[in-house]
């Protein structure tokens, strides 16, 4: 019994002193975030181990289609260029500065196909990585552009710098077939659900930036003040001063703000016509 005791109360110790030295760190602002300075090993290795395994979990009931359509590949190559490029670079293209410049590097994905499965690139692809820099697709770009980018990322390791550059080239197969159009990105709703659906809503609202002006329920943040908070904007009249709170006109504004009102400072975001319509389901349960 007295050797149970010592252990247990050993134990305690231990996870009371590493709770201190933890909030030591923290509050008193001792590890450096600055990102000229690499992060230390130990810290580097936990975020890629925490990384690679959270992938693996939320990857495994993923079916991917076939992706040996040549087309698929070229469009794939397209939105590499226009989405990635810039962060990862490619056989015989640098990163841009912004890529160059973060910690961790992006690196390059020419060995991609080495470290993730196709269902894998195509979960980190579409639902990107906190804390890294890397975005998530989801909503910037159509399903079929997601798999078209993971078809592409496939084959990238056996394209030459100047395969790749004929790749990413509009109009320019990788091996042969007919060229499609360069341009990715989400697809025009042709049948909006005019209801909205309030669970996708709540994820669009925070993948469209909006809680970086506004204190919104349900999205974390640090408290902003540029624009007004949105607690309770389901019982609010107008929207911007301008419209009647309607979900069609609030469509409108998320959509069309400046046609509103040419004088406001919220820009206007991009919001296609679903995701306005679940985003504005969404804002409607907050009374």
């Amino acid at each position: 019994m007295g050797t149970s005791k010592t252990v247990l109360l050993t134990l305690a110790v231990l996870g009371l002193a590493a709770a201190a030295g933890a909030a030591v760190t923290v509050w008193g602002g001792l590890y450096n975030i600055s990102a000229t300075e690499q992060h230390t090993q130990p810290v580097y290795s936990m975020l890629e181990t925490a990384m690679r395994q959270a992938v693996r979990l939320r990857a495994r009931g993923i079916e991917p289609p076939k992706l040996d359509d040549e087309r698929l590949v070229l469009r794939g190559a397209a939105c590499f260029r226009d989405k990635c490029q810039q962060c990862h670079g490619g056989p015989g293209v640098a990163q841009d500065d912004i890529g160059k410049s973060m910690q961790p590097w992006p690196g390059p994905l020419v060995d991609a196909r080495q470290h993730w499965n196709t269902r894998e690139l195509y979960w980190v692809t579409k639902h990107g990585i906190k804390m890294s820099g890397m975005p998530a697709w989801e909503f910037r770009l159509a399903e079929e552009d997601l798999w078209a980018v993971v078809a592409f990322l496939e084959r990238l390791p056996d394209l030459t710098p100047q395969q790749y550059a004929q790749a990413t080239q509009a109009g320019v197969t990788v091996t042969s077939g007919p060229a499609v159009p360069s341009a990715c990105g989400p697809r025009a709703a042709t049948n909006a659900d005019a209801q909205g659906d309030v669970r996708r809503g709540a994820k669009a609202i925070h993948q469209y930036a909006c809680g970086t002006c506004h204190t919104i329920p349900g999205v974390t943040g640090s408290q902003p003040n540029v624009g007004p908070p949105l607690a309770g904007v389901a019982r609010r009249a107008m929207i911007g001063g301008k419209l009647a709170n309607t979900p069609d006109n609030m469509v409108r504004w998320l959509r069309h703000t400046r046609e509103v009102d040419p004088q406001t400072a919220m820009p206007q975001m991009g919001v296609t016509e679903q995701d306005a319509r679940d985003i504005a389901a969404y804002l409607a349960t907050l009374d």
